[in-house]
């Protein structure tokens, strides 16, 4: 039987993470597991340079992209202090890029056995702009992914 000492939790940093994270609590107990928390802020000026003209300023992109990178660390604090206190293995790393790309690079860079995360995180204009990660991520991880419909559990 296969192990499963590493588990990746893609979090969002929203509502439907907590709702995601007692599944997540309960598989690494399970398992004797580290949880491996990963929060990726995505890459906007990429995306601008793509979409918007090229004439068009970055300035702004890079500030907001410093203040979503200040604010991902205290959310992720309040996570941390307020979810995982029972939680005695857990790691913890927030990046900026594109999500899928991220999340498939920490599970080979971090040696994961299994990601658990969340099918709905995006809605609307963003979703179409930005795709689903958790379709991306499941297509093509090379380990075990568990997805979770955060509005389906209570």
């Amino acid at each position: 039987m296969t192990e499963t000492k590493k588990i990746l939790f893609p979090i969002d940093l929203t509502e439907n993470s907590s709702r995601i994270l007692p599944y997540v609590l309960s598989v690494s107990e399970k398992y004797d597991s580290t949880i491996y928390l990963l929060h990726v802020v995505a890459d906007l000026q990429k995306w601008a340079k793509e979409y918007i003209s090229h004439t068009a300023p970055y300035a702004s992109l890079d500030m907001f992209k410093k203040e979503a990178l200040e604010g991902a660390e205290k959310a992720m604090d309040r996570v941390c202090e307020e979810q995982l206190q029972s939680c005695p293995n857990f790691q913890r790393r927030i990046v900026s890029g594109d999500p899928a790309t991220k999340i498939l690079k920490a599970i080979e860079t971090e040696d994961i056995d299994m990601v658990i995360m969340g099918t709905h995180g995006r809605k609307g204009l963003e979703h179409m702009i930005l795709g689903s990660v958790a379709e991306n991520v499941v297509k093509k991880s090379p380990v075990p992914v568990m997805t979770i419909n955060p509005y389906k559990v209570e």
